[in-house]
């Protein structure tokens, strides 16, 4: 017997019985349906932060004061000031633009509404470096910055509390009971690691120390911490490196940390990976449970089949016909049942994507691998049915049944 007839046999016998047939498959279709799932949800969970990243700025790393190194020296009096974003924007040659800001929650009316708000200080560079898009009007120039003036650039939440949807370009707003007059608004932004843009008040750094918290020293302007952008992405590293050594020479000592999104964007890699991975083996036991289960509905085949067994060894069938003919039932069964399974798994998480802003991805390695365990796991749960039915002694076969 050729291998087509086997194949074409092995279909005929598994239509024959399609409630026990689609009851085995049940198994491997659950398995595949949850490991396709949660690669999918991972993936896409994946993409979604690193998304967020990007738009934040993928080449950005942020300058903190450090209150101790890494060796437990402690810097109580550790302070970023306005020179040290200078510093960095005239010595750091990896980096191309420099945003020091200082913020503070305040609240902001305008007429008769009131909201909280986190008001920053900073210079015009924040829109470079935080990839920030006006919808409308401008941002400060140096010389509103140089005469403190009282303008500011409003995120989208903020402006939408206060004016609803009219045009907050022009009005004049009160900021800490000091009038403001708008003259930007932000497109929406949204929230990430704990950093809302939309429900901002964007200020000059000069007019925030000034005339809403009165900071500024006798020598500098203090500052919360520094935003800055690296050249390009393989620049970031040594950007980072530059840094600390401009500021801890400035300051004779190491009291400045220096964090990289693109650390971050590793970490996310890696976390969501190892998370991806744990679930998916998890759904995997399906799998295993699945091929267990093809394994005992194909003993029981066996036990079924015993005269046509007997009648097939009778009339010239060998043992290899047999075994052959076995294991494309049970591997049949396992790929059809990983099809049905990959097409559920993928139909049933992709509406994620109109409730959420998660877009579950599906990696066609994914699938490959899916389909290949599948076969697999039938190629190998099956071969002990296959061989029990192969080792029948056609004699006692026709008598038994």
């Amino acid at each position: 017997m050729n291998l087509v007839e086997s194949v074409n046999m092995a279909f005929a016998t598994l239509a024959a019985n399609k409630l026990r047939s689609g009851l085995t498959m049940l198994g491997i279709i659950i398995g595949n349906a949850s490991v396709i799932s949660m690669i999918g949800i991972g993936q896409g969970a994946q993409n979604l932060v690193l998304g967020k990243l990007e738009a934040f700025g993928a080449n950005q790393l942020t300058v903190y004061s450090n209150f101790e190194d890494e060796e437990g020296m402690k810097f109580p009096d550790a302070q970023l000031v306005l020179s040290d974003a200078e510093a960095i924007k005239a010595q750091v040659p990896s980096v191309s633009q420099v945003a020091p800001v200082d913020e503070q929650k305040m609240s902001i009316s305008f007429k008769n509404k009131l909201t909280s708000t986190t008001v920053r200080g900073t210079t015009s560079d924040l829109l470079a470096v935080q990839n920030l898009v006006l919808v409308t009007g401008r941002m400060f120039n140096q010389t509103q910055q140089q005469q403190q003036a009282q303008v500011t650039v409003l995120g989208a939440e903020t402006s939408r509390k206060l004016f609803g949807d009219e045009n907050p370009v022009g009005q004049e707003v009160m900021i800490n009971n000091i009038s403001f007059q708008v003259i930007g608004l932000l497109q929406s932004k949204g929230a990430f690691a704990g950093d809302n843009l939309d429900q901002t008040a964007i200020v000059p750094l000069t007019t925030f120390a000034n005339r809403l918290v009165g900071r500024r020293s006798i020598s500098d302007i203090p500052i919360s911490y520094i935003l800055v952008t690296a050249k390009n992405r393989d620049s970031v590293r040594a950007a980072g490196f530059q840094i600390t050594n401009v500021l801890s020479r400035l300051h004779g000592k190491k009291d400045i940390a220096v964090f990289a999104n693109k650390k971050f964007q590793e970490l996310v890699v890696q976390v969501t990976g190892i998370l991806s991975l744990l679930l998916a083996l998890i759904a995997a036991i399906s799998l295993l449970v699945g091929g267990i289960g093809i394994m005992n509905i194909m003993l029981v085949s066996v036990t079924e089949r015993t005269q046509e067994i007997g009648l097939r060894k009778a009339v010239g069938a060998t043992q290899n016909d047999i075994l052959v003919q076995f294991l494309i039932e049970a591997i049949i069964l396992s790929l059809s049942g990983c099809l049905l399974g990959i097409i559920l798994g993928v139909g049933g998480t992709i509406p994620l994507a109109f409730f959420t802003p998660l877009t579950p991805q599906f990696p066609l390695y994914a699938i490959v691998v899916a389909v290949g365990i599948s076969g697999s796991i039938g190629l190998i749960f099956g071969v002990f049915p296959a061989r029990q039915a192969a080792m029948l002694d056609p004699i006692v076969a026709l008598r038994s049944a």
